[in-house]
């Protein structure tokens, strides 16, 4: 099939509801309530029509409503499509962080992912809390460690994503203590190869800029603040220039933000969660967007968590929710693009001869002709 061909294909967008006692709902019945974002793909609630319902009723003038299927095959290419996860009756208590809550989050986020495998193009993930979904099941400190391990990747990269800037970090959901201690010249390295095929492969970026921050104050201060930059930080960078990655730094993250620095950068690899996300959200909270990278799958969510505070009061806005569904499409056909244009010319397939069989090169072709 030619990439234009595909490109006419109306995107799957499976979504996982997330906690159900926080704003996911509220977000998603808000950005499918404007008629358009159904031009761009077909979205697939994994979650509970019912929920979905009472959720529906806490906002007024809403014309968009949920179309119960039973499996994502059935979606409707014009309505806001709903798969129930469980047949038991559920309590919705707005606001608050319940077992149940946690448990339907956990089996919304695993059949999302199933249906990844089988029909689905992206997924995009509701809030969750990180505390109430952990169970025998779900052992992780978040979406990417767990999307990390449901499809065998070695290394994933958080990325927060905004029309702004882009922000990786190194070390992702760990204590911060424990940070100095995982940072290791190697780990930095092979972050920025995955970060830099990121921008490259997702967000089109044909030769991309990334800063890499400091992890001391004044980024170690040529060694009076900490020496982790000379010993680590500069000799991942040297080495990565060496491989043809155009890595800068260290910046000082203090100054690096302050200025417009951050600017003149395709991209920002942060050590650790807060040095990078931050600021990211102090620039960006609106239309940011957290982006799994390193996956075989697209993954977005929006930068926000589950809002227990404002949950059911029609306070919550929709555009980070948004930004994360436009991110994930535009992903999905960027990274099509980029195959196709990187895909080995050498390689013909032997469609005219024997169907289903492997493919062959040109070399091969030629001698089975002659």
């Amino acid at each position: 099939m030619e990439l234009k061909d595909k490109k006419l294909k109306k995107i799957r967008l499976a979504i996982s509801h997330g906690d159900f006692n926080g704003i996911g709902y509220e977000v998603i019945l808000k950005t499918f309530n404007d008629s358009r974002m159904f031009d761009i793909c077909t979205p697939i609630v994994y979650g509970l029509s019912k929920v979905g319902s009472y959720h529906r009723k806490t906002i007024p003038n809403l014309g968009v409503e949920f179309n119960l299927i039973k499996n994502c095959s059935n979606a409707n290419p014009k309505r806001l499509n709903i798969i129930n996860i469980s047949n038991e009756d559920v309590k919705v208590e707005l606001g608050t962080s319940t077992t149940e809550a946690g448990n339907l989050s956990y089996l919304a986020l695993e059949r999302a992912t199933e249906d990844l495998i089988n029909g689905c193009d992206v997924l995009v993930t509701a809030p969750i809390n990180k505390d109430n979904i952990q169970s025998d099941k779900f052992d992780y400190p978040g979406h990417t460690e767990y999307l990390a391990k449901k499809f065998a990747q070695d290394e994933e990269l958080m990325i927060l994503a905004s029309k702004a800037l882009r922000v990786a970090v190194v070390t992702g959901h760990i204590p911060i203590s424990k940070v100095a201690e995982t940072i290791t010249k190697e780990l930095i390295l092979r972050k920025l190869k995955i970060f830099e095929k990121s921008l490259m492969r997702d967000f089109g970026i044909r030769k991309p800029r990334i800063a890499v921050l400091g992890l001391n104050p004044h980024a170690g201060d040529n060694g009076l603040l900490g020496k982790d930059e000379q010993e680590l930080v500069i000799p991942a960078i040297d080495e990565a220039k060496e491989k043809g990655i155009l890595a800068f730094g260290p910046f000082p993250a203090d100054g690096f933000f302050g200025s417009d620095d951050f600017l003149k950068f395709d991209g920002i690899l942060a050590m650790y969660h807060d040095q990078g996300l931050t600021p990211f959200k102090i620039i960006s909270f609106e239309d940011g967007v957290n982006f799994t990278a390193g996956l075989s799958i697209v993954r977005t969510s929006p930068d926000h968590g589950t809002a227990y505070e404002i949950a059911g009061k029609n306070k919550a806005m929709p555009d980070s929710f948004r930004a994360a569904v436009f991110l994930a499409c535009d992903i999905f056909l960027k990274r099509q693009e980029y195959d196709e244009i990187n895909a080995n010319p050498l390689i013909v397939t032997k469609s005219n001869h024997r169907r289903g069989e492997r493919d062959i090169s040109v070399d091969e072709l030629t001698e089975e002709n002659n």
